[in-house]
């Protein structure tokens, strides 16, 4: 016998699940208290990553349905969307969304609502490519530097290069320029003339 969950989420504290729950109530399924499921955690974490839905995953067993109000509950974009329906499909869970009319996302109506998903998904991605891509070429063509700021400046390598060639070791160097001994000794493996 299939078993009914609802899966409730809201961003922020000053946010309540209640209109979620009472949505579902109105949409005519019946929900015990013990497998709704709520959380307060930003659209902008994985579902896999929320503890009320670690804990959700835990309890769901074949042939159980798993009710949302929106899309958005189950993932942060539609790429995390699809993963997290696939997810639940391959473990027997049918997936009903009010928002698309209470469609479950794993019968053949919710399968080609979730192609239509994939390609919105896809396409994010692609733009996302695009739009990192551009921005990279932008930021070399303006001159700007790339990866983490370097710990020393030019003038204090030198000094660090002198200073090892002259036999100070490694750590006390790094405590005169109050920095870590890996980055004295990243200084030194690109000094010509210096071995470990």
């Amino acid at each position: 016998m299939s078993r009914v969950f609802a899966y409730c989420r809201v961003s922020t504290s000053d946010q309540t699940t209640d209109n979620q729950v009472q949505e579902i109530a109105v949409a005519g399924f019946a929900v015990s208290k013990q497998r709704t499921i709520t959380e307060t955690v930003s659209g902008s974490v994985a579902a896999t990553e929320r503890k009320g839905f670690a804990k959700l995953l835990d309890k769901l067993e074949s042939d159980d349905v798993l009710i949302v109000t929106k899309l958005d509950r189950l993932g942060r974009n539609a790429m995390d969307v699809r993963a997290t329906v696939e997810r639940l499909a391959s473990l027997g869970v049918r997936v009903h969304c009010l928002q698309l009319g209470g469609v479950d996302l794993t019968s053949p109506a919710g399968k080609m609502t979730m192609q239509v998903i994939n390609a919105v998904a896809e396409f994010e991605r692609d733009l996302l490519i695009e739009r990192t891509n551009a921005g990279i070429k932008r930021a070399k063509a303006e001159g700007k530097p790339f990866g983490r700021p370097s710990a020393l400046t030019d003038t204090q390598r030198s000094e660090v290069v002198t200073r090892l060639h002259s036999g100070v070791p490694v750590a006390q160097i790094a405590r005169d320029f109050k920095t870590s001994r890996q980055t004295i000794m990243r200084v030194r493996s690109y000094a010509p003339g210096l071995t470990e």
